[in-house]
């Protein structure tokens, strides 16, 4: 009963000290957030467009952007609108078909058709799937300029025989395969990668930053104070050790609830997990009273904590 009252006592110091509630329960959270925004997977990339009205060989080249499964589009009324978008990062990039694309290409003139994107961002990967969406509806233009030049036959008379004839040609069929065993499972969420590599760097740092807490308790004279009443010097060290141990668990079962809640983190077989968390959080709270034993001084101990923690998280 006594070990369990020091720790209770421990943990209620903890839980007193507002600055601690920041750091244990809210900052990691905001972590996961923003690691699982920035980096997770599962981002639908939005393109931006600037196209004329429906119809036309301009309109079927927004029609098959459109149409494409990896990215979702956004309409633009004009060039300055889209560019303003894309230096704020509301579209990852955009792209300009211009009006009189019919008659470029019916002149036997390469088009142009403008693309924006953010240097920081993944405009080669946006590019590749814009360029084979309108790739597509092109195709058949390059022939229809071909026939037109070596026969004299009207363009559009020229580019609806292509497109008829396109449509009965056996197209390239891609497979792709993964060889081996994948790095991560398909069903991976766009949290969970990050929360779990949260979890395991939060527990060490609390278990070993915790350990300024022994120090002070050492230096205010409480560690004496319990060894003049009836209790054992084994009491009062495993007591210690069950605070440490009890702040890093339930800040480790606070982060695996919340997230599941929240963020639908899925954290596999939910007993296997909460012993990884307890081996985890017992390791944390051995090295914490080792440096609280060892160290003198709590600001000391507090700063090689949060080096020594983010060395055995990884």
């Amino acid at each position: 009963m006594r070990v369990l009252a020091i720790a209770i006592a421990n943990l209620r110091r903890m839980l007193r000290e507002r600055s601690n509630i920041f750091f244990v329960f809210i900052f990691p959270i905001a972590v996961i957030l923003l690691i699982g925004v920035q980096f997770g997977g599962g981002v639908d990339p939005v393109v931006g467009l600037v196209a004329p009205e429906q119809g036309g060989l301009a309109g079927s080249v927004a029609d098959a952007v459109r149409a494409s499964e990896e990215v979702d589009t956004r309409d633009f009324d004009s060039e300055e609108a889209l560019v303003k978008a894309v230096e704020r990062a509301e579209v990852q990039a955009g792209f300009f078909i211009p009006a009189d694309l019919r008659e470029v290409v019916a002149r036997g003139e390469t088009a142009e058709i403008g693309f924006v994107v953010r240097p920081d961002g993944f405009g080669p990967q946006l590019r590749a799937v814009v360029a084979s969406a309108i790739s597509k509806v092109m195709q058949p233009v390059g022939a229809a300029q071909f026939a037109t030049a070596e026969t004299g036959r009207d363009f559009d008379t020229a580019l609806d025989q292509a497109r008829a004839l396109g449509v009965n040609l056996a197209g390239i069929e891609v497979e792709t395969s993964t060889v081996g065993e994948a790095l991560f499972p398909p069903t991976l969420g766009r949290f969970d990668l990050g929360a779990s590599q949260q979890l395991v760097l939060f527990t060490f740092l609390t278990a070993l930053t915790g350990s300024a807490a022994l120090i002070l308790s050492r230096k205010l004279g409480i560690s004496q104070r319990m060894l003049s009443t009836p209790t054992s010097a084994g009491t009062i060290v495993a007591g210690e050790s069950a605070g440490r141990f009890a702040v890093a668990f339930l800040q480790g079962i606070y982060i695996m609830g919340l997230t599941w809640v929240i963020f639908r983190v899925d954290w596999g077989e939910p007993l296997g997990a909460i012993l990884i968390l307890f081996v985890f959080s017992a390791v944390g709270a051995g090295a914490g009273m080792l440096m609280g034993a060892v160290l003198e001084n709590d600001q000391q101990a507090a700063g090689i904590g949060v080096v020594a923690g983010l060395g055995l998280a990884a």
